[in-house]
């Protein structure tokens, strides 16, 4: 029996519905769609090719790193009391939008044996009361039942490796062969690695040119999720990310004997959810659409659009295209949570500019629910309410926010769930992850590189004093530019 997939409902998007100013005609999508064959081709290339720009496709059959996720779990959970992820960016939010969608909002909290795993914490920035709040908060005693994973693609990562520092001396290098497990690659100038392999620390290896956010079912991901729930938990997510897989890499040729009729060819490429999601993002983007807001109708999705946003921003944000010229291109992902952000941020997206697509992610069952009960004899008004559940009132929520936003004509996609759990996460991963290199395809650009984002690393070691006259010259350049000027200090 074929198990429930999530879906995508971009009818809401279309003309069909809002009218041709803000929504996308069947012809603009159909001419989008067909710019695709050939990026959607390479889904297909043989994996032993390893196209380096494309690593996260390969990440669901990766075997060989399942194992080593699983055996490394077995020897150190039954010692680990408290979970610790120090990363920051891809090599954290996607840890944060895992653990918050498979572990039960109050998992921290819960005793041992109500908990799958060990409690959680991901430490995602080197703000120092934060820091220092925690680890007054370990002492002694917690820190010894403490397992540290140090997550940095290429090892040069000024935030993590600073945390890591302070956590080296803290543990003593006979504890740190026990308690810290680095996630990193293995390239001959990756600092954390050498420290690792001097140090003797358990290991786990990122895929070389993985990019950072797109390493969320790799290692950098799968092993908190383990480690927190179970084995069934990335086996579940990569399931589902190989059956979406499935769903966005449809060949086009060898499915049409007449590759000719282009009409089928569009029906093919209208069964491919990613394709529409890169096509009509495009489309709007074009149309003045230049903010894209992504509003998860569940708690347990919400770092789910956390994880989008850097995904979308590093990803399609890109000031030259792949033929070198000046393009500037890229929408402005926000996160939003219904129905927090409905009394936050709804009265801008209902009157601001029409320049936004809404994307929400609904989910139809979940799970558990709580009945409302009778209101007090005082409020009558409150009656209505009565038996109905919370999930109802909240996809309630989620319809009445579309129904105000199509009103005013502004388009909006729906991600349905059938259920939030590590299988259908998974999917969304991956859905999300080919969909931004489908868009980057149309867009033209690389959406794997983040050049502007190299720039403010080497600018940060040039202002912590990291030797060398390149640095020097760098940090005069900085200070001269950034020093206030008290003539203009108020």
């Amino acid at each position: 029996m074929p198990r429930p997939q999530i879906r995508l409902d971009y009818g809401k998007a279309m003309a069909d519905t809002i009218g041709s100013k803000h929504g996308v005609t069947k012809k603009q999508l159909d001419e989008q769609l067909t710019r695709l064959p050939k990026a959607i081709d390479r889904l297909r290339e043989d994996p032993k090719r390893r196209l380096k720009e494309d690593a996260y496709r390969y990440l669901p059959d990766d075997r060989e790193a399942v194992r080593e996720i699983k055996q490394l779990v077995d020897r150190i959970k039954n010692r680990c009391e408290i979970f610790v992820v120090i990363g920051i960016g891809g090599s954290a939010l996607g840890s944060i939008a895992l653990q918050t969608a498979l572990r039960p909002f109050m998992h921290n909290l819960l005793d041992d044996k109500q908990r799958t795993g060990p409690r959680i914490f991901v430490l995602d920035n080197i703000d120092p009361v934060q820091f220092d709040s925690f680890l007054a908060w370990l002492g002694r005693k917690r820190l010894k039942k403490a397992v540290f994973n140090v997550i940095s693609r290429g090892g040069q990562t000024a935030e993590t490796i600073s945390r890591f520092l302070i956590i080296l001396r803290r543990l003593g290098q006979k504890a740190c062969k026990e308690q810290v497990v680095v996630t990193t690659n293995s390239s001959p100038d990756n600092t954390l690695y050498k420290i690792a392999d001097n140090e003797g620390l358990e290991y786990l290896k990122i895929p070389d040119y993985l990019v950072g956010r797109f390493s969320v079912l790799s290692t950098v991901g799968l092993f908190g999720a383990a480690m927190c729930g179970g084995d069934e938990d990335i086996d579940e997510l990569l399931k589902g990310a190989s059956d979406m897989n499935e769903r966005v890499r449809i060949d086009t040729n060898s499915l049409l004997k007449d590759t000719s009729d282009m009409s089928k060819r569009l029906d093919v490429l209208c069964k491919n959810p990613a394709a529409i999601i890169a096509a009509v993002n495009y489309c709007l983007y074009n149309m003045g659409k230049n903010i894209s807001v992504m509003m998860p109708y569940s708690y347990a999705l919400k770092d789910l659009a956390d994880w989008y946003r850097q995904l979308w921003a590093e990803s399609l944000g890109k000031a030259r295209d792949l033929a070198d010229r000046e393009v500037w291109v890229g929408p402005t992902p926000i996160r939003s949570l219904g129905a927090t952000d409905q009394h936050s941020q709804l009265q801008l997206y209902l009157e601001g500019q029409n320049d936004k697509l809404f994307t929400f992610l609904k989910v139809d069952n979940f799970g558990k629910d709580c009945v409302i009960d009778p209101a007090p004899k005082c409020a009558p008004e409150f009656d209505f309410l009565n038996h109905k559940t919370l999930g109802t009132l909240l996809n309630n929520e989620k319809v009445a926010t579309e129904y105000t936003l199509l009103q005013d004509n502004r388009p909006c996609l729906t991600i349905i769930f059938p259920e939030v759990s590590a299988y259908t996460v998974g999917q969304f991963v991956y859905l999300y992850e080919v969909a931004t290199s489908l868009t980057g395809a149309l867009f033209g650009i690389n959406p794997y590189d983040q050049p502007a984002v190299e720039l403010v690393k080497e600018a940060t070691f040039a202002l912590m004093d990291k030797p060398g006259r390149k640095y020097e010259v760098l940090a005069d350049k900085i200070r001269s530019k950034t020093d206030i000027d008290v003539k203009f200090l108020v």
